[in-house]
């Protein structure tokens, strides 16, 4: 338990029969502490605006007003980037920032960070790019080159701009899945490398002796646990943010092509 990367280690909790498709081979159907963790996160979600919609009132409550703070932040968010056209891909950024948002403050509280596995991270960035590719081609149609030709380039210059911007749109759903499983895996790590200083150079401490000298130490170390404790709850938002207006900028890319290029 001392290992710092345990906490990451991925667990069967129900072991299911595989599950077989011709030609992808055999997926492993078992329930995992991965797993358990998005649908708590996904559950969470969805209890809480069931709440906080449950007595809709004129004059809202705690509940409503925060559910409805979220709502208008994202609403915002959306149209500012897109456009008036963003309303339309709303649904899809407001139920992707909450649901990393619900995965990143789970993972404050419970024994497993589901955004620290790049296989949650990555099958979220492949969802976002898909929507992205599939919203720009029909659109776009042919038209979707643009994309990859800036306007105003000389031609002798396109030899090596297009290329550029082909790989910097194909690394799109690369960096978004680092970005999150990179600042989650790593708050959590320096968390519980810091937390087993407290720990061992407490039990040094309660040797007596020399071992008293662990004392300041293990107070500098539990300091530093609390600081880390309120970096991550604010790492927690942004990183969920960041993944929300990501996505609106991608999509304001193909949504509004002709305007930009």
């Amino acid at each position: 338990m001392a290992d710092p990367m345990h906490q990451f280690e991925v667990h069967k909790i129900v072991d299911l029969p595989d599950f077989s498709i011709p030609g992808l081979g055999v997926i492993d159907m078992a329930i995992t502490n991965s797993t358990v963790a998005m649908a708590l996160a996904a559950t969470a979600v969805v209890l809480f605006f069931a709440l906080a919609t449950a007595k809709a009132a004129v004059v809202p409550g705690r509940m409503q007003v925060l559910g409805e703070g979220i709502f208008g932040y994202i609403d915002n968010l959306t149209t500012g980037i897109i456009g008036h056209e963003g309303r339309k891909f709303f649904p899809f950024v407001f139920t992707i920032f909450l649901f990393v948002l619900a995965m990143n403050l789970l993972g404050m509280f419970l024994i497993f960070t589901a955004t620290s596995q790049l296989a949650v991270t990555a099958t979220l960035a492949v969802m976002t790019i898909t929507l992205v590719i599939v919203v720009g081609v029909i659109r776009n149609g042919a038209n979707m080159y643009k994309l990859f030709v800036p306007s105003g380039v000389p031609w002798y210059m396109l030899i090596l701009v297009t290329p550029i911007e082909i790989i910097s749109f194909l690394l799109r759903p690369v960096t978004l899945a680092l970005r999150l499983f990179g600042n989650m895996l790593g708050g959590h790590v320096a968390l519980k490398v810091f937390a087993g200083f407290v720990v061992s150079l407490g039990a040094l401490a309660a040797g007596g002796g020399l071992g008293l000298l662990g004392i300041p130490g293990a107070m500098l170390s539990l300091g530093g646990v609390v600081a880390l404790t309120a970096l991550e709850f604010l790492v927690a938002f942004l990183q969920a943010f960041v993944f929300a207006v990501l996505t609106c900028v991608y999509l304001n890319d193909v949504v509004n092509l002709g305007h930009h290029h």
